[in-house]
């Protein structure tokens, strides 16, 4: 209750950036950030919580029970310090303060003055605080504690199961739900319950948002060139160069998890150890008819590094970018570009709606309509842990699609072919079986994409569609080609329209955040639009790709890959003669040493920068 008057408060000082908020959105916003405040207070008072609920009797003792109280009130007090800070605080940065605060200050010579300056600015808050707090105390001293009871075996069973029942729900509260697939909540989870991101403050609370970030490497703004030398070496800004008309094809995404390069036959035709068949007979059809480059990569790990580089062709450098302190700045993203252009907009995830913080992402990419696990309304095809079957899912995602309004762009993302890699029972035996458990699954997901475009190819809008089909990540591998820094990111990446003429296999390096400048050039958008990412179409840019492992850039361009700790090159090696990577050129090819590294800080300055300034689109 308390921390709701805090966000109360919070929003009467800062009305006028939320002015355009109505009294519906109002209460589903407060609604929404009951789930942050009771993660966060669980947080605060994980230690007080632990201490009442031990099953022993001295929890009784005046004294024990004296120290548990100060211990509550002085934890939950700087809790509401910390939100009142923001009351006038949020107006200068437009987010909630995070743990960056710390460093912020670290070098600061005369902090308890700025404390001091602070308060005596704003006094009118301290007292506030203080009448605040002293409420607070008032209503803890309104709890009494009995009198100890006559302790048993039955008492102590009691109150360990007690203890037992309390963890859980604390476990519950702090991960946010209570599902297999709900990751813990964090910042950009706040996107559930907005429309646009920089309402998400209004949701959360600052312990919350300190909490989260304490153990975030915040970035770092550089200056290796001046803005005029910078912009001629890389900018993340396109002004398109195009002829004919803007073509309104709908636009099908098909992201399938875990679907590394390393499991289709015909992407592996050049493998050292001769002839391989791989698991996936369909994609291997599609490949034939679609567009694609023998160096195709993700841009992370995860399947939460995914959908901003896919969608919105922002990488994740570090940590995933949505778990980042910068996941409420402004951006862009196809679905919004779209959106303006007049088209329908939709995701599709048979998981349980919000599981991966997928509906929170998808909501601030702009896409208006999402389709889960609950508008699926079915539990028959559940597969008892991640969500609905692929292919029950993708039977209604193509029937859902038959009743958009045209043009429409839409996304799916897969969930079969995931740990624990089992398959319906129905199917137990049918598909072929490799060396990794992933390889079953993922010959069943291939079944269900055939199915799915067997029955979209019956229906009006397929010929006038643009699929493409990537996946989220690559996953374990097992061939020595994949067993490689190159091999652990390499993943498929089809471009595929049945009403045209869109064939053939380049070798230009092509990542995730190349799809959605790939797919704009591809329609004839003429507009000027952000993209860390390229048109893998425009052969007048020969471009690069990044991606980020455990701290270590790796830094594609050419036949080359530099390795980078962010302070030197620890790596370089010629893909083209040395595909496993054995031989390291660090210091015996300086010139392209060199020219890789000027293009790799070209990129790091932009993307620090502007993730540090919020300037992630052209305005």
């Amino acid at each position: 209750m308390l921390f709701s008057f805090c966000r109360l408060g919070f929003f009467l000082t800062n009305q006028s950036l939320f002015s355009h908020l109505s009294l519906k959105e109002l209460g589903y916003i407060f609604w929404g950030g009951i789930q942050f405040d009771v993660a966060s207070l669980i947080y605060i008072n994980v230690i007080y919580i632990l201490l009442q609920i031990i099953p022993f009797p001295f929890r009784y003792k005046e004294a024990y029970q004296k120290f548990c109280k100060w211990l509550f009130i002085i934890t939950n007090s700087i809790g509401f310090m910390a939100n009142f800070v923001d009351f006038v605080y949020y107006k200068y940065t437009l987010k909630r303060t995070t743990a960056s605060i710390f460093s912020q200050f670290s070098n600061e010579q005369n902090k308890f003055k700025l404390v001091v300056d602070f308060a005596l600015d704003y006094w009118l808050l301290v007292i506030l605080l203080a009448v605040f707090i002293y409420f607070f105390v008032k209503f803890y001293d309104a709890i009494t504690i009995q009198k100890a009871p006559k302790f048993n075996y039955k008492n102590y069973a009691l109150h360990f199961f007690g203890l037992i029942f309390i963890s859980g729900i604390c476990v519950i509260g702090a991960r946010g739900g209570w599902r297999h697939s709900t990751r813990p909540i964090t910042l950009s989870n706040a996107g559930d319950f907005v429309k646009v991101s920089s309402d998400m403050s209004l949701v959360l609370n600052t312990p919350f948002s300190i909490i989260k970030t304490l153990e975030n490497n915040d970035l770092k703004e550089v200056h290796y060139f001046d803005q005029q030398s910078l912009e001629k070496i890389y900018s993340p800004i396109h002004q398109p160069n195009v002829n004919g008309p803007f073509k309104k094809l709908n636009v099908v995404f098909l992201i399938i998890e875990s679907l590394g390069k390393e499991h289709i036959g015909a992407l592996n035709k050049d493998l050292l150890h001769g002839n391989y068949k791989g698991y996936t007979p369909f994609i291997d059809s599609l490949v034939a008819n679609s567009f694609t480059s023998s160096r195709t990569y993700a841009n992370g790990r995860k399947s939460i590094d995914a959908l901003p580089s896919i969608i919105s062709s922002i990488p994740s450098i570090n940590e995933p970018f949505v778990l980042s302190t910068y996941s409420g700045n402004k951006t862009t993203s196809i679905a919004k570009i779209l959106g303006d252009e007049g088209y329908e907009t939709a995701f599709f995830h048979g998981a349980p709606n919000g599981s991966m913080g997928f509906s929170a992402y998808t909501n601030l990419a702009g896409i208006k309509k999402y389709y889960g696990k609950t508008e699926y309304n079915n539990d028959a095809d559940f597969d008892g842990i991640w969500g609905i079957w692929d292919e029950p899912f993708m039977q209604y995602m193509a029937k859902t699609m038959n009743n958009f309004k045209q043009p429409f762009f839409s996304t799916f993302f897969s969930v079969s072919s995931h740990h624990p890699f089992k398959v319906p029972e129905k199917y137990q035996g049918k598909f072929k079986k490799g060396p990794l458990e992933v390889q079953e699954p993922i010959g069943y997901t291939d079944m269900s994409l055939r199915k799915f475009f067997a029955t979209a190819a019956k229906m009006s809008w397929y010929k006038n569609t643009l699929f493409v089909l990537v996946a989220d990540h690559a996953t374990v591998s097992y061939l020595p080609e994949y067993q490689t820094t190159p091999g652990y990111f390499s993943v498929p990446i089809l471009f595929y329209y049945p009403g045209g003429e869109l064939k053939g296999n380049t070798e230009k390096l092509i990542q995730q955040i190349d799809i959605a400048p790939t797919v704009l050039g591809y329609l004839n958008y003429k507009k000027p639009f952000f993209s860390f990412g390229f048109n893998a179409f425009d052969t007048s840019k020969n471009n690069f790709v990044v991606n980020n492992n455990d701290g270590i850039f790796n830094f594609y361009k050419g036949d080359y890959l530099l390795q980078h700790n962010g302070q030197t090159a620890i790596g370089l090696y010629n893909l083209k003669s040395d595909r496993l990577t054995k031989k390291n050129l660090i210091g015996n090819d300086s010139v392209v040493q060199n020219n890789l590294e000027v293009e790799f800080k070209a990129f790091i300055q932009q993307y620090n920068n502007r993730m540090i300034k919020n300037k992630l689109t052209i305005k």
